[in-house]
């Protein structure tokens, strides 16, 4: 399906691209390195993987969760996890690997215990983002009652079929499409092969394009 319809689905800013291994300090430092520090006691470090990857983990919570609250929760609890893992951490593995792996965890068992919660009782499209002061459904231009009406129906649609997709489809939808992941982060944080994780995509837009075929 054409993803940017996915775009209009009343989420906060797009985050950062997502960045992978090679992204390094000011000093030239990798993110693995930097987690080494944080492994041997460096709470600065530490400090300093938090504020590079807060903004990222929010915003992926949110589109899991579909709850600023809940969101800001669940991204503080994913820093204690790492914090608390910090001495089981290898640098074989990625940070940002591993830092996905504990936040997908972590969102799965959320999605699960409030599976019988109703997410559109949760967010108000009118409520403004808390870092850009926008609403989530932000139109080019003053729309009409009738223009409104439409637009946040197909905010509410596709919301609810993205929420529908079974779990680990929802979860590559999220990072591929709002934390723009490439196919092998994302089959390295859910444990596939590269076409393994593709398959998973293609089956999760297809789904998408058929079921939102009115607004496409």
């Amino acid at each position: 399906m054409d993803r940017g319809l996915l775009a209009i689905a009343g989420m906060p800013p797009q985050a950062p691209p997502f960045e992978g291994e090679a992204t390094t300090s000011g000093d030239g430092v990798s993110d693995a390195e930097i987690m080494l520090r944080v492994k041997a006691g460096d709470d600065s470090a530490f400090e300093y993987l938090v504020q590079k990857y807060r903004r990222a983990m929010v915003s992926f919570m949110f589109r899991m969760a579909h709850n600023n609250a809940a969101a800001e929760d669940l991204a503080q609890e994913v820093f204690l996890r790492v914090y608390r893992s910090r001495e089981n951490y290898e640098a074989s593995a990625k940070f940002t690997t591993w830092l996905y792996r504990i936040a997908t965890n972590l969102a799965v068992n959320h999605a699960r215990d409030t599976r019988h919660e109703r997410p559109e009782n949760t967010v108000s499209l009118d409520e403004p983002n808390q870092e850009s002061g926008h609403t989530l459904d932000l139109p080019d231009r003053t729309p009409s009652a009738e223009e409104a009406i439409v637009r946040r129906e197909r905010v509410a649609a596709i919301r609810q079929r993205v929420q529908a997709l079974p779990e680990r489809q929802r979860i590559a939808v999220v990072m591929h499409k709002y934390q723009q992941m490439e196919y092998r982060q994302i089959a390295d944080v859910l444990k596939l092969s590269e076409s393994a994780t593709k398959s998973l995509l293609f089956r999760a837009y297809e789904t998408l394009r058929e079921q939102l075929k009115e607004f496409v």
